[in-house]
């Protein structure tokens, strides 16, 4: 969580309201950055350099964020505003944040190893608490807690959030009984079981079975004659 930050350049702008589309034609993204004690400014930024960035970086992530040339200054990605359908970012809220001051996120959970109520019994793991909320001082701020699923031999066994390795330096906010995962038994279909029917009735029904057709046939024809008798 220590080193050099990621940077990114914006630029002050007075465009507003439905005129930030020409913005984004021209390659602009519009954003806002706001924090406890900063003024609420309207900036832009590079889509594409927004777009690298975020790839690159995790949603926790402190950036350099530099307006119009000036000192850089501490943020967060604190909201991206998404196009439904193109699924590119449309605006962008920054909160600058204080060195010293702690804030709370949400930390995403990622499974590791393999459980064997998956690979031996053929089950599904699932993951209720994906997500756990920390405190932490900007810097302290973790990307991500792994947590290992090898303990998930048979379909009891539960990862509690009290299981989980967080950091010294960060304060647990979510219930430690909070269930992070287990492994669910696949589903049997159960196939309807079949009445035994006794030799002699089943001889006798499918006798019936085949005589059906024919005497319908039959009594069909012999209609037709008849009427064909009448006719003539």
């Amino acid at each position: 969580m220590s080193g050099p930050r990621p940077e990114l350049v914006a630029a002050h702008r007075d465009v507003t309201g439905k005129k930030v589309a020409g913005l984004r034609r021209a390659g602009r993204l519009p954003a806002v950055v706001y924090g406890h004690d900063v003024p609420s400014s309207n900036i832009s930024i590079d889509i594409h350099e927004f777009e690298a960035l975020r790839r690159q970086v995790g949603p926790n992530t402190l950036i350099d964020l530099s307006i119009d040339g000036k000192k850089p200054q501490p943020v967060l990605v604190h909201g991206v505003a998404i196009h439904p359908v193109g699924r590119n970012p449309l605006h962008v809220d920054l909160l600058a944040v204080r060195m010293t001051e702690e804030l709370i996120v949400d930390v995403p959970l990622v499974p590791t190893g393999e459980a064997e109520a998956i690979s031996k019994l053929g089950g599904t793991l699932i993951h209720p608490q994906e997500t756990i909320k920390v405190r932490a001082l900007p810097d302290r701020l973790p990307q991500a807690i792994e947590y290992d699923i090898t303990s998930l031999v048979d379909f009891e066994a539960v990862i509690h959030v009290s299981d989980l390795a967080v950091p010294t330096d960060v304060t647990l906010l979510t219930d430690l009984g909070e269930i992070v995962a287990k492994v669910l038994a696949p589903r049997i279909e159960e196939v309807p079981e079949v009445a035994e029917v006794p030799e002699g009735e089943a001889e006798e029904g499918a006798a019936e079975a085949g005589a059906e057709p024919e005497a319908g046939g039959t009594g069909g024809a012999s209609e037709a004659e008849t009427g064909a008798d009448r006719e003539g």
